[in-house]
């Protein structure tokens, strides 16, 4: 089964920029409660979307280099890769529906 994996500042480039596929990036932290509402809808997701795209979590307490080279501020922010540029972002709690959507049109 798919899920989310986890990603680090170490093998961010070589596992989101370089990907083939598109990749969901989760910054997360675990004292963010959004965060984990918003984890098992990515880990659903990740199963209806696996083979067509990626999805990895970044803790942000462990990892900083990334959130602050994107300007991650709030928590949880999503932000979608393709081709090693951002192609769409969320932040806060989002709505399954709307994750849908918004990949449907990345898949």
């Amino acid at each position: 089964m798919s899920h989310a994996t986890d990603v680090t500042d170490a093998d961010f480039a070589a596992r989101v920029l370089k990907s083939p596929r598109p990749v969901v990036v989760d910054f997360w932290a675990d004292w963010c409660a959004p965060c984990k509402q918003l984890s098992p809808i990515l880990d659903e997701l990740a199963v209806v979307y696996d083979g067509k795209i990626d999805f990895v979590k970044l803790d942000t307490n462990e990892n900083m280099g990334v959130p602050a080279q994107y300007g991650v501020l709030r928590l949880p922010t999503v932000l979608v890769f393709s081709n090693g540029e951002i192609v769409k972002q969320f932040m806060g709690a989002v709505p399954k529906l709307q994750l849908r959507k918004a990949l449907d049109e990345v898949a």
